[in-house]
């Protein structure tokens, strides 16, 4: 297809982006640690840290890790939520050579232990909080060091305090038994004592395995090179010129980490990019206590706030939300899950600032495409193509249909991952043969290049902007001897976008809803496990045998309420 989004670019943006205006994801890192190494670059519960702290705490974990005996390649799990332990982390494991594996700190244990199986993770850091899970399933895994972090070990003088009320006040850290594992203060403490050699890295090496489902199935790791980050952070980076051009050069960027750093979005949006500018993150911790990250957004003046349409949502239902201050908000982008047209509308009415709108998945690092950051209203589409990327609207038999007619979102560009960690065969299925990765999502590009999605191909349920696949639920309601069969399908939801909802038909009548999500608990991530449970008699099938979810869907559209609302990438 003619790139005819081209013609719509702000005046400034560039058509190409150059992966290669760096070696590697290190060099663009340490080209930020020594550029604004006086400045602050995090925040963290009334804690400041400079880039200089970062560039030093990070060589001196890696040096650590490099003496663990690791070889160069290596995959590191990381398992916590946004603390300043992380960015650290994030920077020591690239730097020394090795494989970023973000792990979502809520997995259940076998969750947990089908990720670390799969990467082959030999060493993870994890917050004592969740270390339980650790321990559930270390003796299965490939894993041979283990380092704890507690939330206040970097926060000063008033961390010991935060440690002892974490533990004995609020019983946050369940029991665990980790003998030979290390504590995170230790590890650094060493660190700074060992030598650490800088491993020669190119574009071409691994920087991430970014865990995902795709659009159904087994949760698999994308495989994000130096190259495809380092491209994606460029492209963002010259599509929001508009936004920093307007802010005054001798200010520093203030930006809000809210999303997660586990989560491709947050990691490249608020970490990378920030520091890239020389810009200061806010580390919002736990942005599900609404309370809490409005009394830090208090405090400061922020000029960017990426986020999902959940949080936009719930912040601004809060009484408090109208004491913060948003006159300096130049950039609120929202991602990970549809942004809502109310939501967008209410947001630049209480803020001044309008929701710009990307798309993108953990498997094109992650952003495709953008509205612009000078549009002033919502327009409901996803906006263009990214400096250097390519999307083109397939049919099911890979053909280009052009503008106006729905089809299959295929994307091309550098910021594409290498595929699928020991999958070829799924890597094969998700690639064209002339480069372009099926998003599985469906949409219509208009004739300016604005695309807008209409539905999802495949069954992929998007819950507060995480990827519930209905595959993972359905097998561990299948395997209870209770439950004869089971379908699950997302449904619309005020305060999610999406909810989980069960189609469920017994073989033991005395089974109840409570019953059902207990099962579920067990085994799965609570965003997960069904909010909405339906018994019936029988469920839709093909004449081989298929339970027909599309149907289920319908019937919940026609009988039961609206039929599921509109998809986005992850």
């Amino acid at each position: 297809m003619e790139r005819i989004w081209l013609e719509e670019y702000p005046p400034g943006v560039p058509a190409e982006i150059d992966p290669g205006t760096y070696t590697s994801l290190v060099e663009l890192l340490e080209e930020c640690f020594k550029r604004f190494a006086g400045r602050t670059a995090f925040i963290c519960m009334g804690r400041f840290f400079s880039y200089h702290d970062i560039d030093r705490d990070s060589i001196a974990l890696a040096a650590w890790l490099q003496g663990c005996g690791l070889q160069r390649g290596s995959r590191i799990a990381l398992m916590m939520p946004n603390l300043p332990q992380y960015a650290i982390a994030i920077a020591a494991v690239l730097r020394a050579g090795y494989v970023v594996v973000n792990v979502n700190p809520l997995y259940t244990a076998s969750e947990l232990q089908h990720q670390l199986r799969d990467c082959g993770a030999e060493a993870i850091l994890v917050l004592e909080n969740f270390a339980a899970t650790v321990a559930a399933v270390i003796d299965t895994t490939p894993l041979k060091h283990v380092i704890v972090t507690r939330i206040g070990d970097l926060l000063g003088l008033k961390g010991p305090l935060i440690n002892l009320a974490v533990r004995y006040l609020k019983k946050m850290v369940p029991d665990y038994s980790l003998p030979k594992a290390v504590p995170f203060t230790r590890a650094l403490a060493k660190g700074r004592a060992m030598t650490f050699t800088r491993p020669e890295l190119t574009l071409e090496d691994l920087a991430l395995l970014q865990y995902t489902g795709g659009t159904t199935g087994t949760s698999k790791g994308a495989m994000l090179l130096h190259r495809n980050i380092v491209a994606n952070v460029l492209q963002n980076d010259v599509w929001l010129l508009p936004a920093l051009a307007a802010h005054p050069a001798d200010e520093q960027l203030f930006g809000v980490c809210a999303l997660p750093l586990y989560h491709i979005f947050g990691l490249t949006v608020c970490y990378l990019m920030t520091l890239r500018a020389g810009g200061c993150s806010l580390l919002i911790p736990n942005p599900r206590d609404i309370p809490a990250t409005i009394r830090e957004l208090r405090k400061y003046k922020v000029n960017s706030f990426p986020a999902v349409n959940t949080l936009y949502n719930a912040l601004m239902h809060h009484p408090d939300f109208k004491k913060i201050d948003f006159s300096n908000l130049k950039a609120s982008i929202g991602g990970g899950m549809a942004v809502q047209r109310a939501v967008a509308e209410q947001w630049k009415q209480m803020t001044g600032s309008a929701i710009t709108e990307g798309y993108g998945l953990s498997e094109t690092s992650p952003v495709l495409t953008c509205n612009k950051i000078t549009d002033t209203r919502f327009n409901g589409t996803i906006g263009l193509p990214l400096p250097s990327t390519e999307i083109s609207i397939r049919d099911d038999h890979n053909q280009e249909l052009g503008t106006g007619r729905a089809g299959e979102i295929c994307a091309r560009g550098p910021q594409v991952m290498a595929g699928y960690w020991n999958r070829p065969e799924e890597t094969s299925w998700a690639m064209t043969a002339d480069g372009f990765f099926r998003t599985g999502d469906v949409g219509v590009m208009d004739d300016r290049g604005f695309t807008r999605i209409v539905d999802r191909k495949k069954d992929m349920i998007l819950v507060s902007g995480f990827n519930v696949y209905p595959n993972e639920v359905e097998d561990v309601l299948a395997g209870h001897p209770g439950i004869r069969e089971c379908a699950v399908i997302g449904v619309p939801d005020d305060s999610t976008g999406e909810a989980v909802k069960a189609f469920v038909v017994l073989k033991d009548p005395n089974l109840t809803e409570k019953d059902i999500r207990q099962i579920c608990r067990a085994q799965l991530t609570g965003y997960k496990v069904p909010k909405l449970i339906e018994f019936r008699d029988e469920l839709p099938k093909t004449p081989v045998g298929k339970i027909l979810r599309r149907e289920l869907r319908d019937s919940w559209g026609q009988g039961h309420g609206p039929p599921s609302g509109k998809p986005a990438g992850d």
